[in-house]
C-alpha cells in the first residue's frame, strides 16, 4: 500500500529511558510502515541536552513556532542523583518548563476511556480535562539557600530606578528562599484558552486557586478570569447553557471526587501538574492520558503525561523483558499527526491518526494489555504482553 504523504514537518522531540525505547517501537511498527514521515528531530535526552547545554531544547521549541506541530516523548527533570549519575554540567531545569515557558499557551490533559479500565472513583462517568497554564510559577522560579541569620527582601526596581520593598522574613538561622513570578499577558492568554476550550468542548469550566492566602498572586489570576468571563464570554457560555464559577483549590478537590465528570478544570501551573497525575491515576492509569500545550498564537505540542519508566529502563538494559504501556506516546503521536493533518488538508493523515487510536484501545478491549491495565482490568484473564508485543498486536488491529 502506498504510504500517506506529508506537505510539512513535525517537530520531533526524542527523550530518555524507557519512553526513549518505545519511541522507536511506535515509530518503526506503527508510523513509518504506513506514512512517509517528514520530522525535524532534536535529542532531548539527558546527554545531549547536557551536551548543547540545554540549547537543544530551546532550539526545538523555536522550531514547533516555526512548523506548528511538534510531539514530544517524556525527558528526565534531574535532581542530585541525576547530576551524578550523568555527569551533568549543572541541574538543568525541567525540559517541559522550558518549552511552555517559549510557547506559553495552556496544557490540556484528558484521560483515555477504554472499556475493561473503570475509574477507582466509581461516580466519575465522563472524563475530567485538567487545563494546565503553562508558563510561570516554581518552574521558572529563583531559589536561595540562606546560611544563616540575616534579613531576606522581595525587591522590585521599576524602569526610572524606583524600588519597591517588602520583607520576606527575618531569618534567626539558616533557611532557604525561592522567588517565583507570572506575567498578565500569560494569564490572560491561559484564560481565553480556558473559555475557548470549554466553549468548543461544549462543558462547564472551573477555575481554582489559593486567592484567600495567596492575596495578590491567586487573586491576580482570579481577578483576569473574573473580567474575561464577565466582559467576553458569559453570554456565549449562557446561550450554550454551560457554567463558568470559580473556587478555592481545596474545594475544587471536594467536588470533583464528588462529581460525574463532564467538565474542564483550569489550574495553576503547579496545581495542575499535580492533580493530573491525581486524575490519570484515578481514571485507571497514567499511561493512559493525553497531553497537549496549545499555545494562543496557535502552536501546538503533544506528548505522554507521564515520566520517562525509569525501573522498567533499568530491567530493559539488564536485558529483562517489560511490559510498559505505551497508549499515552502513541496518542501523543496520533494527536500530533492529526492535527499536521488538519493543518494542511490532508484527510488521510487525519484518519489515519483515528485509526490508530481505535486499533490502540480495540486492542485492550480485546483482551490484550500490558501488565499495569491487566492488574486493574475488570475483564477476566486478560492477555498480558511485553512492551514490544503490545505494539506489534496494535500494528495487526491497524492493519486489519
Amino acid at each position: 500500500m502506498e504510504k500517506i504523504k506529508m506537505t510539512t514537518p513535525l517537530v520531533e522531540m526524542d527523550g530518555d529511558e524507557m519512553t526513549r525505547v518505545l519511541w522507536k517501537y511506535i515509530k518503526d511498527e506503527l508510523i513509518l510502515p504506513f506514512v512517509d514521515l517528514k520530522t525535524e528531530y532534536y535529542d532531548l535526552g539527558l546527554e545531549y541536552r547536557n551536551e548543547t547545554n540545554d540549547q537543544v531544547t530551546v532550539d526545538s521549541a523555536n522550531a514547533t513556532k516555526k512548523y506548528g506541530v511538534a510531539v514530544k516523548c517524556a525527558t528526565i527533570t534531574p535532581n542530585a542523583a541525576r547530576m551524578t549519575e550523568y555527569n551533568l554540567k549543572e541541574m538543568y531545569k525541567s525540559p517541559n518548563g522550558t518549552i511552555r515557558a517559549i510557547l506559553d499557551g495552556t496544557v490540556f490533559r484528558a484521560p483515555i476511556i477504554v472499556k475493561g479500565i473503570e475509574p477507582y472513583v466509581k461516580n466519575w462517568k465522563k472524563p475530567i480535562t485538567i487545563a494546565r497554564h503553562a508558563y510561570g510559577d516554581v518552574y521558572k522560579a529563583t531559589e536561595m539557600k540562606i546560611p544563616k541569620a540575616g534579613k531576606a527582601e522581595l525587591v522590585y526596581t521599576d524602569e526610572d530606578g524606583n524600588e519597591t520593598r517588602e520583607l520576606i522574613h527575618n531569618f534567626t538561622g539558616a533557611g532557604i528562599i525561592q522567588g517565583m513570578h507570572n506575567t498578565e499577558k500569560s494569564i490572560t492568554s491561559f484564560a481565553r484558552s480556558c473559555f475557548n476550550f470549554a466553549l468548543d468542548q461544549k462543558q462547564d469550566l472551573w477555575f481554582a486557586s489559593k486567592d484567600t492566602i495567596s492575596k495578590k498572586y491567586d487573586h491576580t489570576f482570579k481577578d483576569i478570569f473574573a473580567d474575561m468571563y464577565e466582559k467576553e464570554y458569559k453570554a456565549k457560555f449562557e446561550e450554550l447553557g454551560i457554567e463558568y464559577f470559580y473556587t478555592l483549590i481545596d474545594d475544587a478537590v471536594a467536588r470533583v471526587i464528588k462529581s460525574e465528570g463532564g467538565y474542564i478544570w483550569a489550574c495553576k501551573n503547579y496545581d495542575g501538574d499535580v492533580m493530573s497525575d491525581m486524575l490519570a491515576t484515578a481514571f485507571g492509569s497514567l499511561a493512559m492520558m493525553t497531553s497537549v500545550l496549545v499555545s494562543p498564537e496557535g502552536y501546538y505540542e503533544y506528548e505522554a503525561a507521564h515520566g520517562t519508566v525509569q525501573r522498567h529502563y533499568y530491567k530493559h538494559l539488564k536485558g529483562e523483558e517489560t511490559s510498559t504501556n505505551s497508549i499515552a506516546t502513541i496518542f501523543a503521536w496520533s494527536g500530533a499527526l492529526r492535527k499536521r493533518g488538519e493543518l494542511d488538508g490532508i484527510k488521510e493523515l487525519i484518519d489515519f491518526a483515528d485509526r490508530l487510536e481505535r486499533a490502540s484501545l480495540k486492542t485492550i478491549e480485546d483482551g490484550y494489555m500490558t501488565k499495569d491495565l491487566a492488574l486493574i482490568t475488570t475483564f477476566e484473564n486478560p492477555t498480558v504482553l511485553n512492551s514490544l508485543d503490545f505494539i506489534k498486536a496494535i500494528r495487526k488491529n491497524l492493519e486489519a
